[in-house]
């Protein structure tokens, strides 16, 4: 049965040597380009989106018209600290997270509708 299994032998040859400090340069670049492409697809245009609903939320006024993230459009009505109520129709009124505002339109929006 020895002639299915062939024998392993050692190879008589000197190891290689390992890649020093010298041989370390292209994993650098590579490692640095990684972060760099890290930061311009995802990390910058994420913070940029941040910095945009941040300015978005704290420019709220009455009268505004938004969309909420659940996609209710509708006037500011009242703005406090942390809530906002908006009036969807004549006679409802919602009280919601400031947080919860994506979008605003643009003034006569909900009339065109």
């Amino acid at each position: 049965m020895s002639f299915l299994i062939p024998a392993a032998y050692a190879d008589a040859a000197a190891p290689a040597a390992a890649a020093g400090p010298a041989g370390s340069g292209f994993e650098w670049v590579f490692l640095i380009g990684f972060v760099v492409i890290f930061y311009l697809m995802i990390w910058r245009p994420q913070a940029k989106r941040a910095k945009e609903h941040k300015n978005l939320i704290g420019g709220l006024q009455k009268g505004d018209e938004v969309v909420t993230s659940g996609g209710i459009a509708g006037k500011v009505v009242k703005v406090s600290d942390e809530f906002v109520v908006i009036e969807v129709s004549d006679t409802v009124e919602l009280k919601m997270q400031k947080g919860a505002i994506a979008a605003a339109l643009p003034k006569g929006t909900l009339k065109a509708i």
